[in-house]
């Protein structure tokens, strides 16, 4: 398994609409092989900046490559510069790779 995430730090005039672009995205994710799930995350808000992040999780991480070399991604991140204004710097894109998995037993 592998988890791909992506941290933004948003200045909270601009969190609304910072999630409204991201809730509704066409991001055709779930159209890809070895596709798993998806999360945005709403994290702490601290000195005027609320904290967002990007969860997605593949199979492997050979999934995720393939992912970022498809045509899906292009058209996720056509407008991506469009959106640039409205969190600090770019995303931190931080990748990791499964070592351990327990789920509810049942």
């Amino acid at each position: 398994m592998f988890i791909a995430m992506n941290r933004f730090t948003v200045p909270v005039e601009n969190a609304a609409e910072f999630e409204a672009i991201w809730l509704s995205r066409d991001s055709k994710l779930d159209t890809l092989p070895g596709f798993v799930e998806f999360h945005m995350l709403k994290g702490p808000e601290e000195n005027g900046r609320r904290l967002y992040a990007s969860h997605t999780v593949w199979e492997s991480e050979d999934h995720f490559i393939g992912w970022t070399r498809s045509q899906q991604f292009r058209d996720a991140h056509a407008r991506a510069g469009e959106t640039k204004k409205l969190y600090e710097g770019g995303p931190r894109f931080e990748g990791f790779t499964a070592i351990q998995h327990i789920g509810r037993a049942g």
